[in-house]
């Protein structure tokens, strides 16, 4: 689930201090969505022990509003790292917020070392403690714990020495996945198994983008929204960008191809504030990018001539943890034929449209639009699509209390038989397989005699290649209704319309 805040313009006076201010900004905004998020914090808040919270998830999805709204009331510190920042930039930074919240009850002194800071920080919540419990919020720290800075170290001392003791919840929040998994999640030293509870955020899903959306009076269809989820996804940094009165055409014009549009140049920044070296990064995303059906390790290994070593390893798991990539298996679950596959909608879009025709300025997006390259491309734009949405695919058939797994199937031609291609498959233990076609198309869908004979074919070759004994059923799943006629008859067991991707 996901969450962000409507934009508000609260008025404010004769407020002398930040957490002032913060307050009441908070108290006006709205949160949409998060409910498992809100329950995950309330349970810290609420739990007569110490609480230690990890909040992982890449960067724009709305961490920070999140926690400001769970624990508005409870919050006594809050500071925010600085990126690209030095450990004396960032030593003072974490000085100048701590006097916002403590004047004038002590005094901060300038130090340079994390251990002075975090001992400055338990003087001034020890004058906080014993009216409930408290919250404080250290935001970014992949960026607080510059290399050797003694940081990790400084906040082991603090919990273990004195927080671990205390009526406190500490909630660290990183957007570099992969750093918050490997040096504190699974941290070895003095915060190992301190974590209590973790929140992995993810963007919002379709019916969360439509409420987000909805709750700013843009009543776009369903179908608009699912092409700005094509070109964006559920990130709720770049949805608040959509106004009100435009279509969806119109509005990813001007936020992806105007050069004051939030997207026309967000890419160059995106991956750098994550990673180390993200050129390599970078560079994998371009590779994987340019396959549909998504490459295995082997595959990119090749494409890119990148070494077969850790090194590879790491940037794909980084990649995958902080939701760039997906992993895809094929039927059968062989993990020699795991794919990954390019799941960040906006990455996608860049790097198919954006990237090479922003010089096209406003107005570029209205004429792609209407090429045969856009409608190829927002074919596998949705199927990613619904990949990301296989709960609510399963909702509508109904088979929520049966075990399933879905995977897609991939097989090249031979001398005996034609290749194949299943978009989507779902495999079920009560011994049948669901097959899908995924369609996106503006008008209803009419399947014609030669799509009728090609999908028979499909399934001819899908049984004698697996040799699955299981019952298989066809669905289609498509934007608008499937027009029914003589070649579909008998042919497709189930049709759903982008509707099911609604659903909560």
């Amino acid at each position: 689930m996901a969450s962000y805040f409507l934009n508000s313009s609260p008025k404010v006076t004769n407020l002398t201090t930040f957490s002032e201010l913060f307050k009441t900004k908070v108290m006006n905004r709205k949160l949409i969505g998060r409910k498992k998020e809100q329950e995950i914090l309330q349970k810290a808040l609420d739990s007569n022990e110490p609480e230690m919270v990890a909040l992982i998830g890449r960067r724009r999805v709305g961490k920070t509003f999140l926690v400001r709204s769970a624990y508005k009331n409870q919050l006594v510190f809050e500071v925010t790292g600085l990126q690209n920042a030095t450990k004396a930039e960032q030593l003072k930074n974490f000085a100048i917020r701590l006097n916002n919240y403590a004047k004038p009850i002590i005094p901060i002194k300038p130090t340079s070392n994390w251990l002075d800071a975090f001992q400055m920080l338990i003087d001034y919540l020890e004058i906080k403690t014993g009216t409930g419990k408290i919250v404080i919020f250290l935001d970014e720290l992949p960026w607080l714990a510059t290399k050797k800075s003694g940081f990790l170290k400084a906040l082991s001392f603090f919990w273990n020495s004195w927080a671990s003791q205390k009526n406190i919840v500490v909630v660290i929040c990183g957007s570099a996945a992969s750093w918050m998994i490997q040096k504190v999640v699974r941290n070895k030293g003095g915060l190992h198994n301190r974590i209590t509870r973790r929140i992995y955020l993810t963007p919002f899903n379709l019916a969360e983008t439509k409420l987000f959306l909805h709750s700013k009076q843009i009543n776009m269809n369903n179908y608009q929204i699912i092409q700005i989820y094509m070109a964006m996804g559920g990130i709720p940094h770049y949805l608040k960008e959509v106004e009100k009165g435009k279509s969806a055409i119109q509005n990813i014009d001007d936020i992806c191809f105007s050069e004051n549009g939030l997207l026309y140049d967000e890419f160059s920044s995106l991956y750098p504030a994550l990673f180390e070296n993200a050129e390599e990064h970078i560079k994998i995303i371009r590779i994987i990018s340019e396959k549909k059906q998504g490459l295995t390790r082997r595959e990119i290994i090749k494409n890119g001539d990148l070494p077969n070593g850790g090194g590879t390893t790491k940037i794909l798991e980084e990649l995958v943890s902080s939701g760039f990539l997906s992993i895809y298996y094929a039927f059968g679950n062989k993990k020699r034929d795991m794919r990954y596959r390019l799941s960040d909608e906006y990455s996608l879009f860049y790097l198919k449209f954006i990237e090479n025709k922003r010089s096209g300025g406003t107005g570029t997006w209205k004429k792609v639009s209407q090429t045969q390259t856009w409608k190829s491309w927002s074919g596998y734009a949705f199927e990613g699509i619904c990949l990301k949405h296989i709960s609510q695919i399963k909702n509508a058939l109904k088979i929520g209390g049966i075990y399933s797994e879905a995977s897609v199937y991939n097989t090249r031609g031979t001398d005996d038989f034609p290749g194949c291609q299943i978009d989507l498959l779902i495999d079920r233990n009560d011994q049948v397989i669901n097959l899908f076609e995924l369609k996106f198309y503006k008008e209803d869908f009419l399947i014609s005699k030669d799509y009728a004979g090609q999908l028979r074919k499909k399934i001819a070759v899908f049984k004698a290649r697996t040799k699955s004994k299981k019952q298989i059923f066809l669905n289609i799943l498509t934007t608008f209704p499937v027009i029914e006629n003589q070649s579909s008859l008998g042919l497709v067991d189930q049709y759903f319309t982008m509707d099911v991707l609604f659903a909560e």
